[in-house]
């Protein structure tokens, strides 16, 4: 992997130029300044997985918190009412 030099305003500053699999179709892309749909290998992969993300497709998976009647029951326990029994 070879090394490049980035300017970002006054200073400037080595880093290295890594590939990394594209998440969209799985082929090698470069992850530096100079690919602009980094990490994925083209703009239509990028637009692939945006598509996804907007159709609901892909999501963060989020814990429900408890209820306060759970949470209550859980501190009378003794037990962390964030990890529920």
């Amino acid at each position: 992997m070879a090394g490049a030099l980035l300017r970002t305003g006054r200073r400037e500053s080595k880093f290295q130029v890594m590939n990394v699999k594209c998440p969209t179709c799985g082929k090698s892309a470069e992850y530096s300044p100079e690919n602009k749909s980094r990490p994925f290998c083209s703009e239509r992969c990028k637009l692939i997985d945006l598509g996804e993300w907007a159709s609901g497709n892909y999501a963060i998976p989020v814990q429900t918190p408890p209820e306060p009647e759970e949470f209550e029951a859980a501190l009378e326990a003794g037990n962390d009412p964030g990890v529920l029994h």
